[in-house]
């Protein structure tokens, strides 16, 4: 298979939902899945045809979901197995397929295999996770957690740490152990014969540890990256045995959270042999505005890396494996805030935006309220958060360390921290945005007023119906989908622009990442092009390049 080779979910748009943040259907507070099935016509009615779920499982909800202490439960606050099986079936009554969130690099310290883990070192589930002796009375080495601090805690009952690279509650499994990777693919399995469509597979990329357990690099905190452990030694192997025992089985879409993940890593794990997974997640593009040594720390983004790396992976992974494509998801903040101007350009920056990354060759991804340009949070203190890794990291970086001042911590959360994107969606003017009758788990973003889904369905020149017409073209367009990618004039520092190559036809993708205009002459092939889409009301396209515009451009050889 080599990228022109047609399969469903190259051509999908998937978007993803955060279901406490969704929508509320009994007045809790939190979002749930009777809340999703009745919004499942407003996602028809935008054409997605991929939904992604962040858990659903039992949880004790240390980490919103992501510390799993029941795998073939769903969490209480979230509904029953009927809803669910009633959220399947709606959805593909309206064409919808639904992937779930797979987290198993980790489970909770309440998951069943963990309380038993921890009652003795002779248990028969002590080898499902990662336990160490101390090393002269302290951790094991300096590998430090994803929230801060050591990724080692001590147990005092049997006298030993056990590995958690997220937080003390969410202990990893031990991948090593085939009891552990057997009991994976059985879950696995009983939720793909319930008819789910794929999964998304959590932090994937980190769950082979290299059994010498060296110390790595440190960090300004003095512990080394959590990301010690991407691209382990068995990773491939044990992906591979995934595929064979349980995903090649059914037809589905499978995407790796590949934290750490390289060109060359990328390669394998969504190669186009199908041996792995469909397609992996990487991060570089949304790095690029952190302090190298430091992850709260802010810089500008640079248009030139930012186009530099997103060519690298175009290319890169062109005929040899599939991109998938992001700006925004439930652990980064609001696109339009980031890369774009959140005040006066709101919708025009954000069409320019999603009109950017959806005429790549990849698999889009749409994040909830991405399609009505929803905004980061104006927090006010660290009491209006929520999230462990922001609330952690304000006290690592102010308290314990004294990096940062609670002023500057403060301000970078505002820019960074994952709460921006899991405030609620923004439905309608009613009170709470319209997502809970009852008061919310996280406060909703004032701006709801004026930016919501009602309002933007009325109007059809809102960011939600271009969003509606972007998705319609890839189903139309066969070359935004399968065509070839190629850069042009990669060093203007305001301009991201780029071709789209496929038999006969050509596209021409412009966009200014800036609020001034500028001299941008059409290229001479394209003059007489028509315009397939452009984010202007007038549609006239000319050799100016008015603020945050972008255009793309078809012609036929």
């Amino acid at each position: 298979m080599n990228s022109t080779e047609k399969k469903w979910w190259k051509e999908a748009v998937v978007y993803q939902i955060y279901p406490r943040s969704f929508m509320d259907s009994n007045g809790d507070g939190i979002g749930d899945l009777k809340g999703i099935i009745e919004k499942i016509p407003y996602l028809k009615e935008l054409g997605v045809n991929v939904v992604w779920l962040s858990p659903i499982y039992q949880s004790p909800n240390d980490d919103n979901g992501y510390d799993i202490s029941d795998y073939r439960r769903i969490m209480d606050e979230f509904g029953t197995m009927d809803d669910f099986q009633q959220l399947l079936m709606l959805c593909h009554e309206a064409g919808i397929r639904l992937v779930m969130d797979l987290v198993v690099n980790h489970t909770s310290d309440e998951h069943a295999w963990f309380v038993e883990s921890r009652k003795d070192r002779t248990n028969p589930y002590r080898d499902y996770y990662i336990w160490r002796d101390p090393a002269d009375g302290k951790a094991p080495n300096n590998w430090g957690s994803c929230f801060g601090g050591s990724a080692w805690q001590f147990d005092e009952q049997t006298g030993q740490y056990y590995l958690h690279f997220f937080s003390k509650k969410q202990p990893d499994l031990n991948w090593e152990n085939e009891n552990v990777r057997n009991a994976v693919y059985d879950m696995m399995k009983w939720w793909l014969d319930k008819g789910v469509d794929g999964f998304r597979m959590d932090v994937i990329s980190l769950i082979s540890k290299d059994q010498e357990f060296k110390d790595g690099e440190p960090e300004l905190t003095g512990y080394s990256s959590f990301n010690v452990c991407a691209n382990g030694p068995r990773v491939h192997e044990f992906l591979q045995e995934m595929r064979r025992k349980v995903l090649s089985k059914y037809d589905l879409l499978t995407v790796g959270e590949c934290t750490g993940g390289t060109l060359e890593e990328a390669k394998k794990y969504a190669s186009s042999d199908e041996k792995e997974l469909n397609m992996a997640f990487q991060f570089e593009h949304v790095t690029l505005d952190a302090d190298t040594n430091n992850k709260w720390g802010l810089k500008p983004l640079n248009l030139v890396k930012l186009k530099e790396i997103m060519t690298k992976w175009q290319v890169g992974l062109e005929g040899k494996a599939w991109n998938s494509l992001f700006w925004c998801n439930h652990d980064q903040p609001r696109m339009v805030s980031r890369l774009g101007n959140d005040r006066e350009y709101r919708e025009i920056s954000a069409k320019m935006l999603a009109t950017c990354l959806h005429m790549m060759q990849g698999t889009p991804y749409v994040y909830q309220g991405e399609e009505l340009a929803m905004t980061n949070m104006p927090f006010q203190d660290l009491s209006e958060f929520r999230d462990l890794d922001s609330i952690n990291g304000y006290h690592e970086m102010v308290e314990v360390k004294k990096l940062m001042t609670s002023e500057e911590m403060l301000t970078s959360l505002r820019k960074k921290s994952r709460d921006n994107s899991r405030t609620p969606m923004q439905w309608d003017d009613s009170t709470n945005a319209g997502f809970s009758t009852g008061t919310p788990w996280i406060k909703v973003n004032p701006n709801y007023t004026e930016i919501n889904a009602r309002e933007q369905l009325q109007r059809p020149d809102s960011v939600f119906h271009y969003y509606q017409k972007l998705i319609q073209l890839r189903k139309q367009h066969e070359i935004i989908v399968y065509g070839k990618y190629e850069l042009l004039d990669g060093t203007n520092p305001d301009v991201y622009a780029y071709t789209r190559a496929l038999d006969n036809e050509k596209l021409l993708i412009v966009c200014n990442f800036t609020s001034k205009e500028l001299d941008y002459p059409i290229p001479e092939m394209y003059k007489d092009g028509s315009c397939l889409i452009s984010n202007y009301p007038d549609n006239t396209i000319g050799n100016k390049l008015r603020p945050y515009e972008a255009y793309v451009l078809h012609i036929e050889l």
